[in-house]
């Protein structure tokens, strides 16, 4: 008799913990978030990631009511921060700046990647696109991709393009690029794009990808020149520069950014910062930061950035393949 009134109390005290329990948690995600949220960003300062993400950093902030900070974290085309980011706590306060490099690109260069970009994260929204520009020297004796194509044939080998960094998006554009024109340009990799586009500025390399918003001021400074846009359509910033698809060849790229969180973060807290950055894409603040940038404004579901991430890591997974860049580490 007396085992059974303790085996009683016993299972009235562990349900009683365990809806405190749920009520405590429940509690905190109607809480969230109470303190500031850190957002990394895998890149260098200065680049199109780090732009963009303080964009919408400043934009969720003001949605959200508590500061969103930028962390940058370069290094291995994104890795690094992709990678503290896939092993931090799922509460919510930790979130990926992600893009094309870390997300689709480097994981399937490298085997040894150490996560799994469909796996290890939490998408929450996709958020922008901006299309990538060709840019030159100015001492290289070319003002159309045609006529550069013409020149690196003549001198295979010994022409270079800068990247930020072995697997990220700009890298794999010019290693598209030189196998849709058959030409031998060799890659020299950076730490970060900001970087690659001091080397370039600076006659190191011969040309590089970057994004259109970083670049814009160099080439009205005459510091670069534009070559091609490498989206679908010309810059409504610089309408004089014609495509690349224009110059002949089948190239199109665009670079894509979104926001996740680490695998096992809630799906209330995943709702609410898609809610809130779906809010704060919306906002006329942000549609001016973006138009200034030059930058797309993509808001979508976390099942349609999931979608995304599926379809990037096959279609990258096959331009790797083809062009043999597989890497046996990162």
């Amino acid at each position: 008799m007396a085992k059974e009134f303790w085996n009683r109390q016993v299972r009235t005290i562990t349900s009683l913990v365990l809806l405190m329990s749920a009520m405590t948690a429940a509690q905190a995600q109607l809480a969230y978030p109470s303190k500031p949220l850190r957002m990394i960003a895998p890149s260098s300062p200065g680049g199109p990631v780090d732009l963009i993400a303080r964009a919408v950093g400043q934009g969720l902030g003001d949605a959200i009511g508590q500061q969103v900070v930028i962390e940058n974290r370069a290094g291995a085309a994104g890795l690094i921060g992709a990678e503290l980011v896939a092993k931090a706590a799922p509460d919510g306060y930790t979130l990926l700046f992600g893009f094309s490099g870390p997300l689709a690109i480097v994981p399937n260069l490298n085997d040894a990647t150490p996560y799994n970009p469909l796996t290890d994260f939490a998408p929450v929204s996709m958020v922008a696109a901006a299309d990538y520009i060709l840019l030159a020297h100015p001492s290289v004796p070319a003002k159309t991709v045609k006529e550069l194509v013409a020149l690196a044939k003549t001198r295979p080998g010994r022409m270079h393009f800068a990247s930020g960094g072995n697997g990220t998006g700009i890298h794999m554009a010019g290693e598209l690029f030189k196998h849709l024109a058959g030409v031998q340009i060799v890659h020299v990799p950076y730490k970060g794009a900001a970087p690659a586009m001091v080397a370039l500025m600076a006659g190191e390399v011969d040309m590089m990808f970057n994004a259109v918003p970083p670049t814009f001021p160099h080439i009205n400074a005459g510091k670069v020149r534009a070559l091609a846009v490498g989206g679908a359509r010309r810059s409504a910033l610089l309408p004089q520069v014609p495509t690349i698809r224009e110059s002949g060849y089948e190239f199109e790229m665009t670079g894509w950014y979104g926001v996740l969180a680490p695998k096992g973060t809630s799906q209330a807290v995943v709702a609410k910062l898609n809610a809130d950055l779906i809010r704060a894409l919306r906002a006329p603040e942000m549609k001016e930061r973006f138009r200034k940038l030059e930058v797309d404004e993509i808001g979508t579901t976390p099942e349609e950035f999931l979608k995304h991430l599926r379809a990037e890591n096959a279609r990258w997974a096959k331009v790797i393949q083809a062009a043999g860049l597989k890497q046996s580490k990162p």
